[in-house]
């Protein structure tokens, strides 16, 4: 038996299992492959759909962090601006008035201005961690390669932007 050139008999026993097993896998194989690949397909479109989804809200939300920011400092150049104003007032009556009352106003006024100085401060740094959890995302993004680290990755953004948002409210 030469295998480079075959008896009929062997070439038609070839042909034979060859049609067989080709029929086979047209069959019953082939169709159930193409299922896979075609779920697997939506399965990753779903995917880019939500993580694109995700990106707007985001995009949004740090949109909304920023000029809430924008408000709160004009706010605090506003309140600045009027503790700058009784400041000068309660000078002015405390001229007149007891030195005593005059003493406890200013006292009062620094207090006032302590607290939303803190109260800035804490919303500046609220916006820093927001602003950094984006920034990590976008490293993460390139990170997540694998269909599984990504499923992960959504589960836990989906969480934080949750607590995020029971925590703005």
């Amino acid at each position: 038996m030469n295998l480079i050139t075959p008896d009929s008999g062997l070439l038609f026993w070839m042909v034979l299992i060859f049609g067989l097993v080709f029929f086979l896998l047209a069959r019953y194989g082939f169709p159930i492959i193409t299922s896979m690949v075609e779920k697997r397909n939506d399965t990753i479109e779903k995917s880019l759909k939500d993580a694109k989804e995700i990106e707007e809200k985001m995009s949004g939300m740090v949109t909304e962090h920023a000029r809430m920011l924008e408000e709160a400092r004009k706010e605090q150049a506003k309140l600045l601006r009027e503790a700058t104003d009784s400041r000068k007032q309660i000078l002015e009556q405390a001229r007149t008035d007891a030195r005593e009352e005059a003493d406890r106003i200013v006292t009062e006024a620094r207090e006032r201005i302590a607290d939303e100085k803190e109260s800035a401060l804490r919303d500046i740094r609220r916006e820093a961690a927001i602003l950094s959890v984006g920034v990590a995302e976008k490293i993460l993004r390139e990170e997540l390669s694998t269909e599984a680290a990504q499923q992960a990755y959504l589960e836990r953004l989906v969480d934080e932007v949750a607590r995020e948002n029971e925590q703005v409210s």
